[in-house]
């Protein structure tokens, strides 16, 4: 069984990870949780390349067989790249979350972002 929490990711307490990569940016997406509270998810609506967005900003839209849930930037930043293939196949999300179900990557505005995030073992507690 896949590890619902895995180690090398930072979380949210509204269910989203967060990856630094080499280039600086972060990719974002939701957990194993969130895609288990959805449900079936049937369509997903990311933001532009290019957009800036400030922390906590909506950048898009999951849609699920049971409702609709807004994406929302953990980070204040612009977004480098999206997850072009969600708009073909938005079940890779409920499939392989902390995979290729990415939503997004952001440069974040201030590089130390990623420090004032949940670590798995926190999130973990939280999701109980």
């Amino acid at each position: 069984m896949m590890n619902p929490v895995p180690e090398s990711l930072c979380y949210t307490p509204a269910h989203t990870w967060l990856r630094a990569e080499a280039d600086g940016t972060l990719t974002v997406g939701i957990t194993h949780h969130a895609q288990e509270m959805l449900g079936d998810i049937v369509f997903v609506e990311l933001p532009d390349a290019g957009t800036d967005f400030a922390a906590g900003a909506q950048t898009g839209v999951v849609e699920s067989v049971k409702s609709a849930s807004d994406i929302h930037t953990p980070v204040a930043g612009r977004i480098t790249a999206v997850n072009d293939d969600l708009a073909t196949a938005p079940e890779t999300v409920n499939s392989d979350p902390y995979g290729a179900g990415w939503f997004f990557k952001i440069l974040p505005a201030d590089p130390a972002a990623l420090d004032s995030f949940l670590t798995a073992d926190q999130y973990a507690v939280q999701i109980g």
